[in-house]
């Protein structure tokens, strides 16, 4: 069969698909990979073949011309306009915050989100779909493009997760806030939205174009989302760029190796970063005195910014996490999936520091299962950063509680043996 991966050009959204279009590739299907221009290298540098979609426009240039478009000004005053991750609106667990603040939040940021992630895309992509007329159009939880673009030419479709079913509870829950206003004050601002382009290609609207005909979620059943949506469950199975091993890697530390890492997102985006230099530097002098092996990830700018490194830390620029982390003892991120999954996969505790919108859920699983702690970005200094290092150090019931996850994610079917399951649910839906 022909499988249409769809991403909006986001690095680590395309990641978080690439083992399972390889698996589609082993299998004997065909697959191509369709995304913006400026993610086409990023998409072949991994052997798949890109189809380049949209403006060449990047997303960053999109995104700040769309804020003040609508005189949001930069992207951190829209986001604390909107509601920032640290807020109340951020909690898609249900009872959410009501229905004035849940409309609010779909108006100013989750439907100019999903028109600058798409809008660019949309038109492309269904002129390649109804040349190639793929049988399944596998789609990024964020990228609607791609359901409508199977809507089109009939094709079966299902969300790639990236994390929590976030936008799945959120919108169940505004959908039954909806339906209990006054018949004239129903307003459906993301419906509004892809309304535009179903009229455009003569489709009818369906929640389909929001939750898939089925989705793929790679987190340990513990950690899930419940929801009463068709899921197929996955192994998380860790890429993250082109990688090379490097020789300090070779050996096994002589003690405890501690990783720190702020991932490539917020390399970019200035919103996305967690901690200042400031803050890094007083938390490596925090942890200077410890008995461990501290590697942080920094880009070059930033390293040459610091005052000092302590003698028990390295800082590099990047590491595969693949390759470092079933190395470590903790590991320290900001709450991105690959951070996230990848340290629950070799059942190594972490610390999250996280302005993600499912933070809270995060930090409510670790919690629950023992596999790690989280401290809220607004509460982070560096002196919690050390105590919760040592904590997890120390009290085994961490290890322990992080093996038991990883049990748990060991149990899943690897892309692989996924496979036969997406030929059949293709099979079932394609028009």
């Amino acid at each position: 069969m022909r499988v249409l991966f769809t991403s909006f050009p986001g690095n680590t959204h395309f990641f978080n698909s690439v083992a399972l279009a390889w698996a589609l590739c082993a299998a004997g299907h065909e697959v191509r990979v369709a995304s913006g221009p400026e993610l086409v290298d990023t998409i072949t540098r991994t052997g798949l073949t890109a189809v380049p979609v949209g403006s060449a426009e990047t997303i960053k240039e999109k995104t700040q011309r769309a804020m003040e478009e609508r005189d949001h000004g930069s992207i951190e005053q829209w986001l604390k306009q909107a509601g920032s991750p640290q807020s109340p609106l951020a909690k898609t667990q249900a009872p959410l915050s009501g229905w004035e603040n849940l409309s609010r939040l779909y108006d100013v940021a989750i439907v100019p989100g999903a028109s600058v992630m798409n809008d660019s895309m949309i038109d492309d992509l269904v002129a390649f779909s109804r040349w190639w007329r793929p049988d399944l159009v596998l789609w990024d939880a964020a990228s609607y493009a791609g359901s409508i673009a199977a809507a089109a030419t009939g094709a079966a479709h299902g969300r790639v997760l990236y994390s929590h079913d976030t936008d799945a509870t959120m919108r169940a829950e505004f959908v039954r806030l909806r339906d209990l206003q006054p018949p004239g004050d129903r307003r459906d601002p993301l419906r509004e939205w892809v309304t535009g382009w179903t009229e455009k290609y003569e489709l009818e609207f369906s929640e389909d174009l929001f939750n898939g005909h089925f989705t793929i979620d790679q987190l340990p059943p513990s950690f899930r989302v419940d929801t009463a949506l068709h899921y197929l469950f996955m192994r998380y199975v860790p890429y993250n760029g082109p990688a090379v091993m490097p020789e300090w890697l070779w050996s096994t530390p002589a003690v405890p190796r501690v990783l720190m890492t702020f991932g490539l997102s917020g390399r970019d985006w200035s919103h996305q970063q967690v901690m200042s230099i400031e803050r890094i530097q007083k938390t490596l002098d925090a942890m200077a005195d410890l008995d461990i092996e501290l590697v942080v990830t920094l880009q070059d700018e930033l390293r040459d910014q610091l005052s000092r490194i302590p003698g028990n830390t390295r800082v590099v620029n990047f590491v595969p996490l693949q390759c470092i982390v079933p190395s470590c003892s903790v590991v320290i991120h900001q709450g991105s999936p690959g951070g996230f999954n990848i340290s629950l996969l070799h059942g190594v505790p972490q610390l999250v520091i996280s302005i993600a919108p499912d933070a809270h859920l995060k930090s409510e699983h670790l919690d629950e299962f023992q596999a790690g702690l989280a401290i809220p970005p607004a509460e982070v200094t560096a002196a919690k950063i050390r105590d919760g290092v040592v904590r997890l150090l120390e009290d085994p019931a961490f290890q322990a509680g992080a093996q038991r996850v990883r049990q748990e994610i060991l149990g899943q079917p690897s892309p692989g043996e996924l496979v036969p399951e997406l030929e059949r649910l293709a099979a079932r839906y394609r028009r």
